[in-house]
């Protein structure tokens, strides 16, 4: 514990990683997460042990039971995280990254004319002003600012997702052919039902693409 209040937060981070575990939120927490991680695994270890100094006979079924293994694995499986897929980028490519966030950073956020006003306006998209006495338009004093030419990003990554995957759209299984799983990865159109989302899925993990919007779906008959 003292250990790890003498580190700073990058190297916390970094320790993190190793780990498989997340990286988000306070120092305090970050100092937590390991804590707990160290503790598990202890846990563990001892656990290890003791099942070294059992005596296992083949015909003792009561030990071991094909059914209850899997719930246990299954149980324990899905508790254990799992890092994202991250893309194959040259170094120009992720400075370029970097430099898009530091100039989203400084972007404000757009807003209609009068969205303050008209709860519908500020739940949709950007709309340019085109009234001829718009405030807006004609950009007065305190009035929020409009999408200009001036606030484009860096051109050379233009489009690709924050994590660096060029994203690609699709909508049935076979849109996956051909794709390169070290640059693109898909992000499942909304349309698309649970049926054909958990195929699209399974082909996916098949071949090694990353899903971006991947929800978690309820198998339940035929749709095991």
């Amino acid at each position: 514990m003292e250990e790890y209040e003498n580190m700073t937060v990058a190297e916390l981070k970094e320790l993190l990683r190793e780990a498989s575990l997340p990286v988000s939120g306070k120092k305090s927490e970050l100092i937590a997460r390991l804590v707990e991680s160290n503790d598990s695994s202890e846990e563990v270890v001892e656990e290890v042990e003791e099942v070294e100094d059992v005596e296992i006979h083949e015909d003792d079924d009561d030990i071991f039971d094909d059914d209850d293994d899997e719930e246990f694995f299954d149980e324990e499986w899905d508790q254990i995280h799992t890092a994202r897929q991250k893309p194959v980028l040259d170094d120009e490519t992720k400075a370029n990254l970097s430099i898009r966030a530091a100039q989203m950073k400084k972007q404000p956020k757009f807003r209609r004319q009068e969205w303050y006003r008209y709860y519908r306006l500020a739940r949709t998209g950007w709309r340019k002003p085109k009234g001829m006495q718009s405030k807006q338009r004609l950009n007065m004093k305190y009035r929020t600012p409009m999408v200009r030419v001036g606030y484009g990003k860096i051109a050379a990554v233009r489009g690709l997702h924050p994590s660096g995957f060029e994203d690609i759209l699709v909508y049935q299984p076979s849109d996956l052919d051909g794709l390169n799983p070290e640059r693109q990865a898909i992000r499942i159109g909304a349309g698309v039902g649970n049926r054909k989302r958990a195929n699209i899925h399974d082909r996916a993990d098949d071949l090694g693409l990353r899903v971006l919007n991947r929800r978690k779906i309820d198998r339940k008959g035929d749709l095991r």
